[in-house]
């Protein structure tokens, strides 16, 4: 099936894959500007509970190809309705909400732990999948220059290096997401399989290394303990042992435990995601070339970026 055959809904949309596009959405949200944009550019927009009824959810995806969840994180157990109306409505793929970094399946990230449920209800009642992790983006991950004049464009996930810093992790222009989601929900190699799309590897010494080249400006690195971020960890499951995937408390949680998965176990490495049984992007389409860190961090220092998240206080 090629791309411009399938039919596909997408819950939390951006309007960026396949070529018959239905954009799920809450009533309260549907009359948005983004929603409202999306229509303007001929994506079908349906307002639709992700709780139910099931009824409702499949009669909107009768017909549907594929579905893609790109929902909020902490939202992904609202999916569980959404897959079982999936697998009613006879939908032949359905993504799932990772979109993020490789993880083992439990025990390091609390959020992939909610994320390995949802997969594994899919498993449960046989519906075809494709799973997409993607890394971290570039632009979460560009560090600020001494002289500000790049602040517009950072966010702060993380409070300085990890460890020694000599740890590579997967990276991914956030940009180029749906241009690999388009590729992959049209290979039949993808079903039922997990897929690592990035387009490079770096430490975050590597990383700073290329900033202070491009800048001409010379970066403070500031290098956290792996004993520091375990001990914000603990303290924080010590004092909210569950907290509730809307509350501050799970935001903090999930930046303290991604930051050591990836900066300290290593685990967002394209070697890693191998054993743990994904297929890379690099295999698949050798040919296909991606947006490098290079050029994302010279665009930033062109005043050309946009800052992502900023609805938030990052």
């Amino acid at each position: 099936m090629s791309s411009n055959d399938i039919r596909v809904a997408i819950v939390g949309a951006t309007g960026q894959t396949g070529s018959k596009i239905t954009a799920i959405t809450r009533p309260s949200s549907i009359h948005k500007p983004a929603f409202k944009e999306l229509a303007q550019r001929g994506v079908e927009v349906v307002a639709a509970e992700l709780k139910g009824p099931e009824d409702d959810l499949k009669a909107i995806l009768v017909g549907v190809d594929i579905v893609i969840s790109a929902i909020y994180g902490g939202s992904v157990m609202n999916e569980i309705p959404l897959i079982n109306a999936s697998k009613s409505a006879g939908v032949k793929r359905y993504l799932p909400c990772f979109f993020a970094t490789v993880e083992p399946p439990k025990g390091a990230v609390k959020l992939r732990d909610m994320k390995e449920d949802v997969l594994n209800h899919i498993k449960y009642i046989h519906l075809p999948y494709t799973v997409i992790d993607v890394g971290w983006w570039y632009q979460v991950i560009v560090p600020r220059l001494p002289s500000g004049r790049i602040d517009y464009a950072v966010v702060d996930v993380t409070d300085g290096i990890a460890g020694e810093g000599n740890v590579p992790f997967a990276l991914t222009d956030l940009r180029d997401i749906g241009k690999y989601v388009s590729l992959i929900i049209s290979d039949p190699r993808t079903l039922n399989r997990m897929v690592l799309a990035y387009t490079e590897a770096l430490t975050h010494v590597e990383i700073y290394d290329l900033l202070e080249s491009l800048s001409g400006e010379k970066l403070e690195r500031k290098y956290v303990p792996p004993e520091f971020i375990r001990t914000k960890i603990s303290k924080i499951l010590a004092e909210t042992p569950d907290p509730a995937p809307d509350s501050p408390e799970f935001v903090k949680l999930s930046m303290y435990q991604y930051w050591y998965s990836c900066g300290v176990r290593g685990d967002n490495t394209p070697d890693n995601a191998k054993y743990l049984g994904y297929l890379t992007v690099k295999e698949l389409y050798p040919n296909t070339k991606w947006n490098r860190l290079d050029s994302y961090i010279q665009e930033v220092l062109d005043g050309k970026a946009k800052r992502v998240y900023e609805h938030l206080d990052l």
